[in-house]
């Protein structure tokens, strides 16, 4: 079954995932159309190959004309416009840079499988439990309805003012006309009537002035109360989701939602702020003693442009962190002269904004006294805002070209770059505008999370552990001096990160057998539920009688896997964490030429296997091979070494093939036949099983 067949099966809960990462720049529909061709080509290769990215992208849309021409034929209207739109789309997007759409598709096919691989492991650990609570949503449920609720009380006010206006007219009029009369005419009972009809509707005019401003306050004091609870704990919590989502966790939304929030509260207050106004019109226009207005309307008008300051400083935010497009798995971690993208939102969308907005970006703003170090930033580093930057319409913009460079020393000689970077220290990337909007401005500043600089490739393992680190400790999006005297680490969370590497790097994450093994491997214990570990323990100390660390191992693995064991990994045929002892455990009761496939723990990204025989007096027998590492794995694929493996019996002193048997499963009771595996994955025309 092809990959988006399995994508389309998914709960709605899934779906709405899935749904979050297709857009403008990948159209779903492209995707459903060509989904076989898609996933037959290999992006990812292409997303650093210029050439291959330029064919692959011709293809692309060869393959497009060719569904133009199939659903021409079958005179469907709106699919063929919309065709010929994403088409064009496609081709002015892209002509001029091939690599950004095989980046762009390899993020959705590996965001599916990561989404996939969530789906059959519905196991949850803190961190994801955390983010998904009921009460998260009640709040969020809660926000938009009072933000609902405030919008439609101004529209109230809007009306009373309205009125107000309306009766001080008449009022006027009325005054006017009593001036105008001759001497003997206001003597009369008709004059003394219309009078008396004046003072009704000047009591009048006082109550529904005090009533507007009190309404008024009423709305200023539950806007000023939403938005310094409610409505910053939601976005606050958004960023919370956002920082995990970036080290391999569940994809996060919600930013539309507040988007549509903010926008909404920042209409309501301009429209209070303009029937402020209005009503000090009216007062100059006519004034009295105990006239609310003038008592009132400054403070009222004070309280307002400050919640108007606060919702914009607040809705300018980082939509999408730093990240090189050539590691898009590895975000915060950015290497010297090489580019990164990063993208803006600014959660108040008014169309008179459009354009006029200019950000700037500058790194290590203020980060002098924290390190020695110091970068600029090389590219086009101021950008306006466009509501045209994004597919769903909202006011962003998107830094595609800036690159970091390591300035020299003060003493005039040359910088740190080309030499080992420490990756645990931390900068910033700091992001400035100014808003000028109905005669107020406003300064607007937002950082990235904290990035780690790198000047040589070997450096991003360590580099992203240090990463996670943070986002895993933390929820403070700034502390940049963390690593001086970085806290521990809840293991449970921790391990359960370690599972969201291998879910996003290489499509399916660990089971809590494998957590289990992890767990001892850091504690010597046999649960991972309680406990802390160190920064030292996880990325600096060496395994017990190894010469490596904890984190250099795991890292190992990921890479044996995303180069060698993909197909295998994904499908659930690789154990791969189990120990040695928990191996024979499974393996002695089963029937002869059963095995699994495990990682060496002695061997930096290695794999091995071990089966199980019996001697002709019955005693059961385990054979082990020496660990496959990515050298030998480059010159021989997997799928071929398992073919081909040999076992010579001493015993008998024949050959034997003992490996075409059995697949122990980490996933069904029943045993799996190995030969039928690898038929279906790797070599159609595998020989049937041979005993000697």
């Amino acid at each position: 079954m092809s990959q988006w067949n399995q994508v389309q099966q998914l709960e709605i809960k899934f779906l709405e995932q899935v749904d979050q990462f297709y857009d403008d720049n990948f159209p779903m529909e492209i995707r459903h159309l060509l989904a076989q061709w898609i996933e037959n080509q290999d992006w990812e290769a292409a997303s650093n190959n210029e050439t291959m990215a330029t064919i692959l992208l011709q293809n692309l849309l060869i393959q497009l004309d060719e569904q133009l021409g199939r659903v021409s034929k079958e005179k469907n209207l709106l699919l063929i416009h919309n065709l010929k739109r994403i088409r064009k789309v496609l081709q002015g997007k892209f002509h001029g840079n091939p690599m950004h759409v095989a980046v762009v598709i390899s993020n959705c096919l590996r965001e599916e499988r990561r989404i996939l691989a969530a789906a059959n492991m519905p196991i949850q650990g803190p961190l994801e439990k955390s983010l998904q609570s009921s009460s998260v949503s009640e709040r969020q449920r809660n926000v938009e309805h009072k933000v609902a609720a405030i919008k439609n009380s101004v529209q109230m006010t809007e009306q009373d003012t309205k009125y107000l206006e309306d009766l001080q007219d008449e009022f006027d009029y009325r005054y006017k006309t009593i001036q105008t009369m001759d001497q003997g005419d206001k003597n009369n009972a008709l004059m003394n009537q219309e009078v008396l009809t004046l003072q009704e509707m000047l009591n009048s005019l006082d109550f529904k002035r005090k009533e507007a401003l009190s309404k008024i306050t009423q709305i200023v004091n539950e806007t000023d109360l939403l938005m310094n609870s409610m409505l910053m704990e939601e976005l606050q919590d958004w960023k919370r989701r956002q920082q995990i989502a970036c080290i391999g966790g569940p994809l996060h939304n919600g930013l539309d939602q507040l988007q549509n929030c903010f926008t909404l509260l920042a209409e309501s207050l301009f429209q209070l702020r303009r029937q402020l106004e209005k009503l000090e019109e009216q007062s100059t226009k006519m004034t009295y003693e105990g006239d609310p207005i003038p008592m009132q309307r400054a403070h009222l008008l004070e309280r307002v442009t400050f919640l108007i300051y606060n919702l914009f400083k607040n809705s300018f935010v980082v939509e999408r962190q730093p990240c090189m497009p050539t590691h898009p798995q590895r975000p915060m971690v950015l290497k010297t002269l090489i580019q990164f993208t990063v993208k803006l939102r600014l959660l108040i969308k008014l169309p008179e904004l459009n354009y006029q907005v200019k950000v700037k970006a500058s790194i290590d703003k203020n980060v002098s006294t924290l390190s020695n170090r110091r970068f600029v930033l090389c590219g086009t580093h101021v950008k306006a805002m466009s509501i045209e930057e994004s597919s769903n319409g909202s006011l962003s913009v998107e830094f595609r070209h800036l690159q970091p460079k390591e300035m020299k020393s003060s003493a005039g000689g040359k910088g740190n770059e080309g030499c080992h970077m420490v990756t645990e220290e931390l900068h910033s990337i700091t992001f400035e505008t100014q808003i000028c909007l109905y005669r107020l401005t406003i300064d607007l500043e937002t950082s990235s999370l904290p990035v780690v600089m790198i000047s040589n490739v070997s450096q991003l393992p360590n580099a992203w552990a240090s990463i996670i680190w943070y986002n895993v400790s933390t929820n403070d999006s700034q502390n940049l001096v963390f690593f001086n005297n970085p806290p521990s680490a809840t293991l449970s969370q921790l391990l359960e990160v370690m599972s969201w590497q291998f879910s996003s790097y290489v499509g399916r994450g660990l089971n809590s057998d494998q957590l289990n093994m992890l767990a001892e491997k850091l504690t010597v214990q046999s649960s991972y539920n309680d406990g802390h570990l160190t920064w030292a323990k996880f990325c600096k100390e060496h395994l017990p009688g190894k010469s490596f660390t904890f984190w250099t191992w795991l890292e190992a693995i990921l890479d044996l896997i995303k180069k060698h064991i993909l197909p295998l990994w994904i499908d659930g045929y690789v154990m791969g964490f189990v120990s040695k002892e928990k191996e024979r455990l499974l393996l002695k009761d089963k029937m002869p030429g059963t095995f699994l496939l495990r990682f060496s723990e002695s061997h930096l990204g290695g794999i091995t296997f071990t089966w199980v025989d019996h001697s002709e007096n019955g005693e059961v027998r385990f054979h082990s091979v020496e660990p496959y590492n990515k050298g030998r794995l480059s010159a021989l694929p997997f799928a071929d070494i398992l073919r081909d493996y040999k076992f010579q019996d001493q015993q008998k002193g024949g050959t034997k093939v003992m490996f075409h048997l059995f697949l122990y499963p980490f996933q069904q009771s029943e045993v799996i036949q190995l030969s039928h595996v690898l038929h279906q994955i790797f070599f159609p025309c595998l020989q049937a099983y041979m005993r000697c």
